[in-house]
């Protein structure tokens, strides 16, 4: 229970894809502008990304089931505020007061799996938790779009709140069970942190998201502006990278646990490199065929990588700190997803008024696909062993 309890609570945080969708309808309803409405996404973001972190110590201390628990309230009372929010600060401060409860959340799921799962199901454990996550960034828009047309923006935010409660409820009633660390806690040092095998680990999952958000930020423009598809084609072909995510997940689970972490991580980059850079060559006329499968293999990729990483950045942590560690590595993806939004904007907007949309889209995958790439080699290094819970070097 507290591993599904886990994995449907990181579903429901990553539905806040939906949100995305909802920009156009929130800038025009409060007169805003796109550089406005942008701090919709970075409130929500840096707050979740720095809270993660903390949560994750505080799980170690109190146990990380009141610490979620305490998140998915949270996240359920944000949800309700968006119902009567009158203004765009009030949205912001809502924003805000999600991310918390969100940070919550992500960064005390993975400390519920491995505290409640023997080692050697850890990997599988950890797949049904990235699943979750999958699932949730792929329905995200789709539902988003359905609810923000037929009800407005708020539906896009409100819907969420009566599944949090039901699950604050059922957790209320099932994490007294999972076994904590609270009893015998460790302050976590620097020299924990900068151990080779977390900063590795983190490193890879920081290049990983930093190139796959490319994905994210352009390829809308391109298939809907470039190809000309109408929303709703386009967000079908869209959502094959986070669905591909979500099927890859559970197989780099089920490898993780039957042959270690270090072949499925590296297959799995090696992919979202190639999916990458083939999204680089793309052009108007491409089959849209061919453009599907190179975003499913980004998504596919991204999913086999992400699994066995987070293993081994769980397995580099004692019990008594796999708080820390889960906050650790959802700190790594979230600054990996901030960074590499930027850094492909620049780019992007540094090209297109020189040389136009497709070249500056091409320069942006062509470099996220070498910073990929660039994580494929660097986890073809060899490497200590992360020393000893269930996932070693193989």
């Amino acid at each position: 229970m507290p591993v599904l309890l886990a994995a449907l609570g990181a579903l429901l945080v990553s539905l806040d894809s939906a949100i995305n969708i909802a920009l156009p309808a929130m800038a025009a309803a409060f007169g805003v502008g796109p550089a406005a409405i942008r701090w919709v996404i970075i409130c929500y973001v840096l707050t979740y990304a720095l809270t993660a972190f903390a949560a994750g110590l505080l799980a170690d201390r109190l146990g990380p089931g009141p610490v979620f628990t305490a998140g998915l309230w949270l996240c359920a009372a944000s949800f309700v505020g968006y119902a009567l929010a009158s203004s765009y600060g009030a949205v912001l401060l809502l924003r805000v007061a999600q991310g918390v409860g969100s940070g919550m959340v992500y960064g005390t799921a993975p400390a519920l799996v491995t505290l409640s799962l023997p080692p050697a199901r850890h990997g599988r454990g950890l797949g049904s938790m990235s699943l979750g996550i999958g699932v949730g960034l792929g329905v995200g828009p789709v539902l988003g779009g359905l609810l923000v047309d037929g009800f407005g923006w708020p539906a896009a935010f409100v819907f969420r709140a009566p599944l949090f409660l039901i699950l604050a409820l059922l957790a209320l009633t099932r994490f007294g069970r999972v076994a904590g660390a609270a009893s015998t806690p460790r302050r976590l040092a620097a020299a924990d942190v900068l151990r080779p095998p977390v900063l590795r680990a983190g490193l890879l999952a920081f290049l990983s998201q930093y190139a796959q958000f490319a994905v994210w930020l352009l390829m809308p423009f391109f298939l809907v502006g470039a190809r000309g598809l109408s929303p709703s084609v386009g967000g079908a072909v869209f959502v094959l990278t986070p669905l591909a995510t979500a099927l890859a997940a559970p197989l780099g689970g089920v490898l993780t646990d039957r042959i270690g972490p270090r072949w499925p991580l590296r297959v799995g980059l090696a992919l979202e490199a190639a999916g990458l850079l083939a999204i680089g060559g793309v052009t108007e006329t491409t089959s849209l065929a061919l453009v599907g499968a190179a975003l499913a293999l980004v998504g596919f990729g991204a999913g086999l990588f992400q699994v066995p990483n987070l293993a081994l950045m769980m397995a580099a942590f004692p019990p008594a700190q796999q708080g820390a560690a889960g906050g650790l590595a959802f700190l790594g993806r979230t600054l990996g997803s901030a960074v590499g939004v930027q850094a492909t904007a620049l780019l992007f907007d540094a090209r297109l008024p020189r040389d136009g949309f497709l070249a500056a889209f091409h320069a942006a995958f062509l470099a996220a696909g070498a910073v990929c790439a660039l994580a494929a080699g660097l986890a073809l290094l060899p490497s200590r062993p992360a020393g000893a819970r269930g996932v070693g070097s193989r």
